[in-house]
């Protein structure tokens, strides 16, 4: 491939555009608004880069040359593409345009969550297609983001990279629970366990999620000093109320999750007697989206359906 000529700018190949169309310096200098003689010095410059005449006199003025003709369409297509580069964005029109949009989750969120926004999202834009996505153990969301092979991911870790946008969405109480006639809670009145009681008790957990991190309520635990008794993990999140209801397993997690299965299933819940943060869940997304006109409109729908599950209360 040739180097390019040093000191070549968009100008001058609009000037070399505009000469081979009017064929006329004097024109394009009015067009340009320009002096005469600084579009000669130009049409010199260009015979000089391209080693041709470009412009020769004619029976009626001037004519380009044949090398000159072969120039007008690739000057015309370099100017119309760079104008491409700097239009505007134009806004996103939900209801009529057709996007894939890429969400990643963990599947502890309340349950209403998703299908919430799934739903805004097929009322708001039902051409496009929405792909869920999980956040299981070794999913790199952070070069999923990056790369542009994920959208957006809703979260609720600690500390997430610094270098992600971020807006909240939601807290979640923590509380335990546990099926209401199992032993322990048919032998306890209220709604309180001591701190003995819930550190022994046989926990369900969720498995990790990322290599390393426990997870906000054993992180948190570690950080006081104490450790909860882990019986059982699952990487099966959804399906841990329903150990619950035949097990004497505790669980420790958001209010907002177990809301939904409370009405289902015979459980009871418990204060927690560590003062646990609440979850704190928010959206995480990368630069390189971040003035997308259809993104926007995605963190929006996002936003609402979270907002939407305070009325579902």
């Amino acid at each position: 491939m040739a180097a390019l000529p040093q000191h070549l700018d968009l100008h001058l190949i609009r000037i070399l555009y505009l000469l081979l169309v009017e064929k006329n310096v004097s024109r394009v200098a009015l067009k340009l608004n320009q002096p005469q003689p600084s579009i000669s010095a130009s049409l010199r410059k260009l015979r000089e880069l391209t080693g041709d005449p470009l412009l020769v006199r004619g029976a009626r003025g001037m004519v380009p040359t044949q090398h000159g003709e072969s120039l007008l369409i690739p000057a015309k297509r370099i100017l119309d593409e760079t104008e491409n580069l700097f239009l505007k964005k134009s806004p996103f029109i939900p209801q009529e345009e057709a996007r894939t949009f890429h969400v990643a989750a963990p599947d502890y969120l309340d349950s209403q969550f998703l299908p919430n926004l799934v739903a805004l999202l097929r009322r708001g834009s039902p051409n496009s297609r929405i792909k869920i996505h999980s956040l299981g153990p070794g999913v790199d969301y952070v070069r999923l983001l990056s790369d542009g092979d994920m959208d957006l991911v809703i979260a609720n870790w600690d500390e997430p990279p610094e270098h992600l946008h971020m807006s909240k969405l939601f807290e979640d109480p923590i509380i335990c629970v546990m099926r209401a006639d199992c032993p322990y809670a048919l032998r306890t009145a209220g709604d309180e366990m001591t701190l003995n009681d819930y550190l022994t008790l046989p926990h369900v957990a969720p498995t990790q999620i990322l290599p390393g991190y426990h997870g906000v309520i054993d992180d948190y635990l570690e950080r006081q000093g104490m450790q909860r008794n882990v019986m059982v993990e699952s990487a099966y999140f959804g399906l841990i109320p329903n150990m619950l209801a035949q097990t004497d397993l505790v669980l420790t997690t958001g209010r907002q999750f177990v809301r939904h299965y409370e009405k289902q299933m015979s459980l009871k819940t418990y204060s927690v007697p560590v003062k646990f943060p609440a979850m704190r869940f928010y959206q995480l997304w990368h630069e390189r989206v971040h003035q997308a006109p259809e993104h926007k409109w995605l963190r929006e729908q996002v936003s609402a359906a979270a907002k939407g599950l305070a009325t579902q209360k």
